[in-house]
């Protein structure tokens, strides 16, 4: 049997979930539930200066609505504390200074004359400028200095000569000649820890299996594994996901749109479709299917399947399979998921009789929609007094539109019963007996009723809208023509 599968995401709270982030989370959360192993949620916040309680609280509601639920780590608890390497840094230390008893760190007190020194030589000689602790003092003089009071960082001693390799599940064969891997700081001058050691440290003490995480961090893995093998535990098995790209081919930026998972919530994304669209960038789940649920995903998973080139976040894709879910959900699901942002939009809570004119019409809007927050302006004309839109106003109410808006109030004031193919049959009379085409007719209509060129189905939406206030807009906008 072979060991369980304990999986991590280590986000920093400096900032807000980014796209990349949620990737990573959902891949280590899919390869979790594909083995029936474990995933863990941990915060990295040992950069306490730049940690915010409102960038925590984003990483976690971002992995809820995305519906990534963890088995163990912040808020869920687990067998290592809190799960917020804050309150670690005693272990932390703990660590620095058996290294350093056991000679495979020590507390460095090179200058910053030194080091400069080293790195001009370095480069002078067309060599890496990675530091390989030629100023290191004795174990006895540098203890001798810790113990009256002189405080120093601790580094690690990279065994040298010597080579670092493993095999990376997504890029295969990887080598760190340890020419290129410098005697790196574990543990600052002031007592606080690194990203090397934290993150090693727990990753040793969580028992993880599986580390999967950007290539960004691909330089610093013969550092972690040169920490775990100096701490006694066996080597994670590294998976390290290529970079999200925008359509420019350049790393994914605030400059080509938003970046932070919780822009899209807002924007009226589904969490089914962001997880989906996120899943397909960089790994494929076969049978030429791009739509597939999560428990789908999680039966077809393969940590190695996942390609080493970089994928291209492309927004317009993600708003053409957003749509795609939006138009599967349930009626019922719909109206649940646009009324709160109708109710936002007008400022006020829906009453009943207005929560059933949305679900009459929702089916309508449904059907055209791509992102749940385009709703409310479809549907604001049923509940708010019109208010037109001059670019649509200018193009359709030229000289033929007053008498066909005035004609269509006369004719509307009659029909029984007030229903859309009443309602249609109608206004098709009419234009036949005008002479107009259905979009020199109809038009006018539109904007008169809804204030815009776009909206629901018209007949369909006068129905909703009620024979007394479809008059009234009629006659206002005929007022407006004269």
């Amino acid at each position: 049997m072979s060991d369980p599968v304990r999986v991590r995401f280590a986000p920093s709270p400096t900032g807000y979930l980014h796209v990349g982030g949620a990737r990573t989370a959902l891949y280590n959360w899919l390869f979790a539930r594909s083995r029936g192993g474990t995933m863990i949620l941990r915060s990295d916040d040992t950069d306490q200066a730049r940690s915010t309680a409102e960038f925590a609280a984003d990483i976690v509601d971002g992995m809820r609505w995305l519906g990534l639920a963890w088995d163990e780590g912040i808020e869920v608890g687990g067998p290592h504390g809190s799960y917020h390497q804050s309150d670690r840094f005693d272990r932390y230390r703990e660590v620095a200074l058996a290294l350093v008893a056991a000679g495979k760190a020590y507390h460095a007190f090179e200058t910053p004359e030194q080091l400069e020194e080293f790195r001009r030589e370095a480069q002078a000689a067309g060599l890496p400028p990675a530091y390989d602790g030629r100023h290191r003092l004795g174990a006895v003089e540098a203890q001798a200095r810790v113990d009256a009071g002189e405080a120093a960082p601790i580094r690690f001693a990279v065994p040298r000569p010597g080579v670092t390799s493993f095999v990376d599940v997504v890029r295969g064969e990887v080598r760190f000649d340890h020419s290129q891997v410098d005697d790196f700081v574990i543990l600052r001058s002031d007592g606080s820890p690194t990203y090397h050691l934290a993150s090693t440290v727990d990753d040793v003490d969580y028992e993880v299996s599986h580390v999967i995480r950007g290539e960004d961090i691909l330089s610093s893995t013969p550092k972690h594994l040169l920490l775990a093998d100096a701490m006694g535990a066996p080597p994670a098995t590294y998976a390290h996901l290529s970079l999200l790209l925008g359509p420019d081919g350049s790393k994914l930026s605030k400059r080509h749109g938003h970046t932070a998972l919780n822009a899209y919530r807002a924007a009226g994304y589904l969490p089914q479709a962001v997880c989906n669209y996120l899943a397909i960038l960089g790994w494929s789940p076969g049978e030429d299917q791009e739509i597939l649920p999560l428990d789908v995903m999680v039966e077809r998973f393969e940590l190695g399947a996942i390609s080493r080139n970089p994928a291209v976040f492309d927004t317009t894709k993600l708003e053409w399979m957003n749509g795609v879910y939006v138009r599967a959900l349930d009626p019922g699901d719909f109206v649940e998921q646009v009324a709160p942002l109708v109710a936002a939009d007008l400022g006020r809570p829906l009453d009943a009789a207005e929560r059933s004119v949305l679900a009459e019409v929702a089916p309508l809007v449904q059907e055209r929609t791509k992102l749940l927050s385009e709703v409310p302006g479809q549907v604001r004309f049923l509940f708010a007094e019109v208010a037109f839109d001059e670019a649509s106003w200018d193009k359709v109410m030229g000289e033929e539109a007053a008498g066909i808006v005035a004609a269509a109030g006369s004719v509307l004031g009659h029909v029984e019963p007030w229903e859309a193919g009443a309602i249609e049959a109608a206004l098709r009379a009419l234009l036949d007996e005008h002479g107009l085409s259905p979009r020199k007719g109809l038009q006018p209509l539109r904007v008169a009723i809804t204030g815009s060129s776009v909206s629901p189905p018209l007949f369909e939406s006068m129905a909703a809208l009620g024979r007394v206030r479809v008059l009234e807009r009629l006659e206002a906008a005929t007022a407006r023509l004269e």
